[in-house]
């Protein structure tokens, strides 16, 4: 009998060819002594990551649950209150507990901890065998069915791979402030995935017999590409990256603003986009928890071009009349009115100053063209060093002006490692291609409503996190403003559903109170 062949894969598209290839399937979890819930071996042989075919989609479902329950912001506040002096993979597990609400996280952090080494295939002896059996009890006490063994195998699984994953990508990180999403890219915690194939099957040109082992080289894979790998790819997308990244962030003591945190709560924020003081103020009277602004909105109201860099004063005037605001506002800055990073970066700080939580930079330019992919990445970086608690969202125009389309998620990627806090893409609309970039991505995804396209609880679903109304309501204003002159012109009926003259008066911030969006920090 011939030993199974091992086949090593270190190209992007042969990995994600075995990926999705279903011939290939996670090794075996190998056989199981003893009762249900009493070992190693019966973890490994009940959670998703082992499994293949119903199996797999059955308990994958019971993480997704698992997930479903908290939200990455929820994640990451637990994370930041976790204790600092203990091991690091003890304090994943805690903050993951905790968000969860476990019993006794702190127990619950140490039991995963001996578990995890023997999960992942080394030997953990009877020790290991006895913190799954007191893990089973601790988080389901009193007897289990086969559905109910199933259900807390996948909890403990989960906490299990957090530990080692999340843990690696916080050392990565550091204390140097490197973006996640650069060590996702450049230094991924999770560097080789296995693969056994369950029967013959051809991949990449290559003739891979059953019972042949595959090795996916992931860091050389994914250099130079835009998905994160390390996370999993299609159709094994990882249910809890955005979870994940919040709760190293969290261990890494970075803050999260309560403009960041309306991108983390597992659906889609809707940014509607004011013009002007009064427009921002009715919106938020409007129960909308942010605003944004609208550049069309200031440079036609100045008589001015939109995207021709000749509102910046105006812009930062309005940031600071906004900024007299109870309300949390977010600025479209074009391109930074300068292809100087230093420059932009300046008026960033401007922004900041003036009250703004967030600040929109496009790629775009005048002439139709987009701006050299490096140049735009230096803008972010220069930015997120200036005003670190300053949300960037980063803007391709790949869609909107119709060029470079295939580059988008290229794009995207380098904005991510350059620190982007969020990434944008108007015109973007068609679900298949909204689902492709969110599962490329690693900061949340922007895109502009589109009265043809899903509405906010799909475009949610999809995995967008920020939906904006750019000049829309700008343009419906102007349009209403018309139309009503024009029906008493001609006598035809008024619509009748202006505010009252008392309520626009309201409008107006009676004492010059302030509310800085970046200030109040989420930081436990």
């Amino acid at each position: 009998m011939s030993h199974p062949t091992t086949h090593e894969f270190s190209q992007y598209a042969e990995v994600l060819a075995a990926l999705s290839d279903p011939a290939l399937v996670p090794p075996p979890p190998g056989p199981v002594d003893g009762p249900p819930g009493a070992s190693v071996a019966w973890l490994r042989a009940t959670v998703a990551r082992f499994a293949s075919g119903e199996p797999h989609r059955r308990r994958r479902a019971l993480v997704e649950a698992e997930l479903a329950r908290l939200t990455p912001a929820d994640v990451h506040r637990a994370a930041s209150k976790a204790d600092t002096r203990g091991d690091l993979r003890t304090r994943v597990v805690f903050g993951l507990a905790a968000a969860l609400g476990l019993p006794e996280p702190e127990r619950v952090a140490r039991e995963v901890g001996a578990v995890a080494d023997a999960y992942f295939g080394e030997d953990g002896g009877p020790d290991a065998d006895l913190a799954v059996a007191r893990l089973v009890a601790l988080l389901a006490p009193g007897p289990l069915d086969d559905a109910g063994l199933e259900a807390v195998a996948s909890r403990i699984g989960l906490l299990v791979q957090a530990c080692a994953a999340t843990a690696a990508l916080v050392e990565a990180a550091g204390d140097d402030g490197v973006p996640t999403a650069r060590v996702l890219r450049d230094d991924p915690p999770v560097r080789v995935m296995r693969r056994t194939a369950a029967r013959a099957t051809r991949v990449a040109g290559r003739e891979i017999a059953e019972g042949d082992e595959v090795a996916l080289d992931l860091v050389a894979a994914q250099r130079g590409h835009a998905a994160p790998l390390t996370f999993g790819a299609p159709p094994r997308v990882c249910p809890g990256r955005a979870h994940a990244l919040a709760l190293a962030e969290g261990l890494l003591g970075r803050p999260m603003t309560p403009f960041a945190r309306l991108h983390h709560q597992g659906k889609a924020l809707l940014l509607p986009n004011a013009w002007d003081y009064a427009s921002a103020a009715a919106l938020a009277a409007g129960g909308f928890e942010a605003v944004g602004t609208t550049s069309l909105g200031v440079a036609a109201g100045l008589g001015l071009p939109d995207g021709a860099a000749a509102t910046k004063e105006a812009t930062v005037g309005l940031a600071r009349r906004l900024g007299r605001g109870p309300f949390v506002f977010s600025v479209d800055a074009e391109g930074g009115f300068s292809d100087d990073p230093a420059e932009v970066a300046v008026l960033a700080r401007r922004l900041y100053e003036a009250g703004a939580a967030g600040i929109n930079l496009e790629d775009g330019r005048a002439d139709g063209t987009l701006a050299p992919v490096e140049l735009h990445a230096a803008k972010i970086a220069a930015v997120k060093e200036a005003v670190p608690g300053l949300f960037v969202n980063a803007r391709t125009d790949t869609y909107w002006l119709g060029r470079d389309r295939e580059r988008t998620a290229d794009r995207l990627a380098v904005y991510e490692r350059a620190g982007a806090d969020g990434v944008f893409v108007p015109g973007l609309s068609d679900r298949a291609g909204i689902a492709a970039l969110t599962a490329a991505l690693v900061t949340p995804l922007n895109v502009l409503y589109s009265p043809a396209g899903p509405g906010i609880a799909e475009l949610g679903a999809l995995g967008v996190r920020r939906v904006s109304l750019g000049s829309l309501l700008y343009r419906e204003a102007l349009a209403g403003a018309v139309t009503t002159a024009a029906a008493i012109r001609d006598g035809g009926p008024v619509r009748g559903a202006a505010l009252p003259y008392a309520d626009v008066q309201a409008l107006a911030p009676g004492d010059g109170s302030r509310r800085r969006g970046g200030d109040d920090v989420d930081d436990g």
